[in-house]
């Protein structure tokens, strides 16, 4: 058995979707399908029942999974050690991130740069993207994780990924049963939405805007879980990146798609702005160069 193929066991256990899966591993789909198949070959059993809308590990599948996060985990280990005595790098990353960004698993992250270089100092910073871009812009953050496309300029950026955003409301709300919804449809409801400096609200500002639609944003908040909270209670829906709809917090909610319009859709980044010769930026950028699907959430 092969790391890499574990790396895609591991996300398609995860995602519960080949699509998803091959986009946090960085393959095609159908390299994705062949290198699974080629391990279901390999060990003589199925690993993942697959229907039309899901993908389910089997018995099987489910008693492979901890030894291929264990070995996942042995290998980042090892690299870890291997660099760490190697390369000596000292000093402080200023690192600042938007909260719940699904895309990147950022407190993991920290986690490995820490092991990794044991003697930088770490100093995190949590706001919403725009704020975030100032600092970068200032000086006064060496990177940022942020989930916007706008105000970047010349800031160096790499894309991790991207999502459409959904809606979620409560499964006794009127829309709740709809396979779509258009933003047309939505002039007259109450929103749940983020502080403008918050890159979601901004998306969701121009998307209403570009067709001409009023909406009410009844509840402005700086919090993911003060949003999902909300919603639950019936004061209102909301506009949210598709991973959001995922979590804990929001089992009871039902994630509405909304029917594509040419709107953008939610983009992740990292951004660097330091000039500092001796900053330790480019080395937490690498990081997600080595194995990206380790990156995300579990």
């Amino acid at each position: 058995m092969e790391l890499r193929q574990m790396e895609y066991l591991v996300a398609l256990a995860d995602e519960r979707q080949f699509t998803r899966a091959a986009e946090v591993t960085g393959v095609s789909q159908s390299g994705l399908s062949a290198a699974i198949r080629n391990l279901e070959m390999e060990l003589g059993t199925r690993l993942f029942t697959r229907t039309t809308r899901k993908v389910e590990p089997t018995e099987a599948g489910l008693a492979l999974l901890p030894f291929a996060r264990s070995m996942l985990s042995s290998a980042t280990e090892a690299r870890d050690a291997v660099v760490q005595v190697s390369r000596e790098l000292a000093g402080t990353l200023r690192v600042g991130a938007e909260q719940c960004l699904g895309i990147v698993d950022v407190a993991s992250l920290l986690e490995r740069f820490h092991r990794r270089y044991p003697l930088v100092e770490i100093a995190f910073t949590q706001a919403g993207s725009h704020e975030l871009l100032t600092g970068v812009r200032d000086g006064d953050l060496d990177a940022a994780f942020v989930a916007t496309s706008d105000h970047v300029g010349v800031l160096p950026r790499t894309v991790l990924g991207q999502e459409p955003v959904v809606l979620l409301c409560p499964p006794e709300h009127p829309l709740a049963s709809r396979p779509a919804v258009d933003r047309d449809e939505l002039g007259g409801e109450n929103f749940i939405d983020f502080h403008p400096s918050w890159a979601v609200r901004q998306l969701n500002d121009d998307a209403f805007g570009a067709r001409g639609v009023h909406r009410r944003v009844r509840f402005t908040v700086n919090d993911v879980h003060a949003v999902l909270d909300l919603v639950d209670r019936g004061l209102g829906v909301a506009l949210v990146p598709r991973h959001v709809a995922g979590k804990p917090q929001a089992a009871r909610l039902v994630a509405v798609p909304v029917v594509p319009d040419g709107a953008a859709d939610w983009v992740v980044s990292v951004v660097t702005g330091s000039d500092r010769h001796d900053s330790p930026a480019p080395h937490l950028v690498e990081l997600l160069d080595e194995s990206p699907a380790q990156n995300l959430p579990l």
